[in-house]
């Protein structure tokens, strides 16, 4: 369905006055809706007209629009029945025959069922259909942090957050458990807060144009200046104090990095991972920038300037941090040291999901480390390949051998010449 998508169009034939006029009208609905099937009876459109005219008629801009609005309510009706059904097995828990089970189970699956098959569509709606786009994200099912693996609409994350939350917190990546060991979650679930996990690459999209929902503004947990409802005066005394503290070494770090990054600042969304890195508010996220270099048609060149500007943020608490802290002010002007952080960030860099611009670089101070703790010099080099050269030894010496050996049968066949004569 999906491979087809622009060329594809709705099986809907119209009708007027119970005369069939077309089955070819392909602006009846948005393409995001191609999937319905059904017929058009109308009384308002005239008869004896041409197609071409009827297709710029008036009236088939208000018959859209209702045909718009009763495929979503009949989806939402469908919904509605599922979360119904839900509630009352969880709250009623009253004893009910086998046939009655079964009778609601089919009743609770349907809309289930019809995510699975067109849940892309309702995302491609949102995308696409800017008037419809809040009734469309009334049907949105997501997976998050605390649903157990089950699909959740938004109304019931806004029923189950926590008291004083201001935002709807979420997290894209490739799959749900990559989501879950996240560094830039650790706080948010350390403190019970519910975290929405998109794993579809529409996903993106989809949260680009969908900036909030009830009057409840999205957070991306990956972008910069996460902010968290229930911090009280003495946490922000605390960081506040943290980020003085840790300033010589935050501005000493970004000059060690060069334009790598635009800042380092103290994070306040970590609890075990030393450093992470994020992006900008308006920018793509590592996730976003991975979807698109994977597009066949990439233009590194444009993309470059929709890439968010990177800031690595670090743990003031981590036992690294701390101890890189004390090198950079003893001797921080170090080549060992700076690669250090180097290290750090570009090992952050994958733990943040980004890929990295030079992978040789990273490896050779990886292997550089693992010299140092293997007790080995830094620089020590490679072996030389003995074999090689014994190889070519005895190949000269074949060779020395063999002309010697066409020399002795050039005199032989001279003398047999004088013997001869």
């Amino acid at each position: 369905m999906y491979d087809n998508y622009w060329s594809s169009a709705a099986s809907l034939k119209l009708y007027v006055r119970r005369v069939f006029i077309s089955d070819e009208f392909e602006d009846l609905v948005p393409r995001y809706l191609s999937f319905l099937k059904g017929l058009v009876d109308s009384d308002t459109l005239p008869l004896n007209v041409s197609r071409e005219m009827l297709q710029a008629h008036s009236s088939l801009k208000t018959i859209k629009k209702k045909l718009v609005r009763k495929a979503l309510d009949m989806i939402r009706k469908l919904a509605a029945a599922e979360e119904k059904a839900k509630d009352e097995e969880e709250d009623e828990g009253e004893e009910e025959t086998e046939g009655d089970e079964a009778e609601e189970d089919v009743d609770s699956g349907k809309y289930t069922k019809f995510w699975n098959e067109f849940g892309k569509s309702i995302k491609l709606g949102i995308i696409e259909d800017s008037q419809n786009r809040q009734r469309l994200a009334k049907l949105l099912r997501v997976q998050t942090s605390q649903s157990d693996g089950e699909l959740i609409s938004l109304d019931t994350y806004i029923e189950r957050m926590k008291e004083g939350q201001k935002t709807i917190y979420y997290l894209a990546g490739q799959s749900v458990e990559e989501l879950e060991k996240s560094p830039f979650l650790e706080k948010l679930l350390d403190k019970g807060y519910e975290v929405i996990y998109f794993t579809d690459a529409l996903d993106e999209y989809v949260m680009q144009q969908l900036t909030e929902y009830d009057d409840v503004k999205f957070s991306n947990a990956s972008k910069e200046n996460l902010k968290m409802s229930d911090t009280d005066e003495k946490e922000k005394k605390r960081d506040k104090a943290l980020k003085e503290e840790f300033k010589p070494l935050t501005k000493w770090w970004k000059d060690a990095l060069g334009g790598a990054v635009s800042s380092v600042k103290v994070s306040t969304r970590l609890t075990s991972t030393p450093c992470i890195v994020v992006t900008s508010q308006f920018g793509w996220s590592a996730n976003m920038e991975r979807i698109m270099a994977s597009q066949a048609l990439s233009d590194a060149e444009k993309q470059s300037y929709m890439k968010g500007q990177r800031t690595l943020e670090i743990n003031p608490r981590h036992p690294v941090i701390a101890a890189l802290k004390d090198r950079s002010e003893a001797e921080g002007d170090t080549d060992e040291t700076k690669d250090m952080a180097r290290l750090m960030y570009q090992t952050a860099l994958l733990e943040s999901g980004f890929l990295i611009d030079e992978p040789k670089d990273y490896a050779t101070l990886v292997h550089k480390f693992l010299k140092t703790q293997m007790g080995l010099d830094p620089d020590a080099e490679v072996v030389k390949d003995d074999t090689a050269e014994e190889e070519e030894e005895d190949e000269e010496e074949e060779d020395e051998e063999e002309v010697g050996e066409e020399l002795l049968g050039d005199e032989a066949d001279e003398d047999d010449i004088k013997d001869e004569l």
